[in-house]
């Protein structure tokens, strides 16, 4: 299969009553030995100045200047103890890998550090935790009806409210969400 890094998984209503429910997870990393996501769209209820000050790290921005970004995201169920910051690419950060398409994923403190000040990065998205699949694992979910895909856009990323990512992703393809069954079948 083709990797599918730089895109977004739009659950199918398959996964209902699940974690997974009405998720957007862009897919970091996609390759044979499994794959790694951030979900997008699950906002954990805390602002990201909240966790910059409990970490004693205060952001110097407002929240109204962090847009969307002032929310931290549920981003999955692995290791939800753990930070990550996807945002647009700068080479400043200890800790970070390339993705491409003009995007990074930083796990060191130092991007926390410089959010609201010159160096932040211009966009980005805070979140605990990630999603993970093993070898073949996500390709099963995809045979299975699980997920759709599409290319990754910027826009969906960081632009459009939590609450709606996932029908827009869903519209992108040409139909609302709403529109699916759950009922998965193989022709």
């Amino acid at each position: 299969m083709e990797s599918l890094q730089n895109h977004f998984l739009i659950a199918m209503p398959s996964l209902d009553g699940t974690y997974f429910e009405r998720t957007v997870i862009y897919l970091c990393e996609h390759d044979t030995k499994g794959a790694m996501g951030i979900v997008i769209n699950k906002p954990l209820g805390i602002e990201v100045n909240s966790l910059l000050e409990q970490m004693d790290l205060p952001a110097e921005q407002t929240s109204a200047d962090l847009s969307h970004s002032s929310q931290v995201l549920m981003g999955g169920p692995v290791s939800q103890d753990r930070g990550f910051v996807l945002h647009s690419a700068q080479p400043y950060w200890a800790n970070s890998t390339d993705l491409g398409s003009g995007l990074m994923l930083t796990t060191s403190r130092d991007v926390l550090t410089a959010i609201g000040s010159d160096r932040s990065p211009k966009k980005f998205l805070v979140a605990l935790g990630y999603a993970g699949w093993s070898k073949n694992q996500l390709e099963q979910e995809l045979a299975d009806n699980s997920w759709l895909t599409i290319p990754a856009d910027h826009a969906l990323l960081f632009d459009v409210k939590h609450e709606d990512r996932w029908p827009q992703a869903s519209r992108s393809l040409g139909f609302d969400a709403w529109q699916l069954s759950s009922q998965a079948g193989h022709a």
